[in-house]
């Protein structure tokens, strides 16, 4: 899987929450807009193993069990998206974790009150790697010229 390149890959995770209310299209069009490039998405139910790997700083906290339920409880749509600092432009996105307290115009600001907050961002582009990695097989990701990009960034920005 190629990381190279003038273009970050970062992780979307609509959680259960997003699934079942009808929400993924809604999130996708907002990554779209920023200007976003889709690279890769997939729908998945994810298992204990998968779950205690990718929450591993969180599994021995007390609020572990219920994560892990809530995530087995519905299938999730895993996104990976490119762009220049795609990780930052994604989180600023979403808003902060707790979405009672994100901004409005944001996905979680917008869309959700609590901790059942729609999506999983990646928090950096060594994060992101590692998930993408972790949820997608090197064939899932696609690899496209994606003219818009010539309206979205400058031209030194594509160099």
């Amino acid at each position: 899987m190629r990381f190279d390149g003038i273009y970050e890959k970062t992780i979307v995770i609509v959680k259960p929450d997003g699934v079942q209310r009808g929400l993924v299209g809604e999130v996708l069009k907002r990554l779209e807009m920023k200007g976003l490039k889709l690279v890769g998405m997939k729908m998945a139910y994810l298992n204990e193993a998968k779950l205690r790997e990718h929450y591993a700083h969180h599994v021995e906290k007390p609020f572990y069990p219920g994560l892990e339920a809530f995530m087995k409880s519905s299938p999730v749509t895993i996104m990976c998206l490119e762009g220049k600092d795609a990780a930052g432009a994604v989180r600023v996105i979403a808003g902060v974790t707790n979405a009672g307290k994100a901004d409005g115009g944001t996905i979680r600001g917008d869309l959700a009150m609590g901790m059942c907050n729609v999506v999983h961002c990646s928090d950096s582009a060594e994060s992101a790697r590692d998930e993408i990695m972790r949820f997608f097989s090197e064939d899932e990701i696609f690899d496209y010229n994606k003219t818009e990009y010539l309206h979205v960034y400058m031209e030194d920005e594509r160099k």
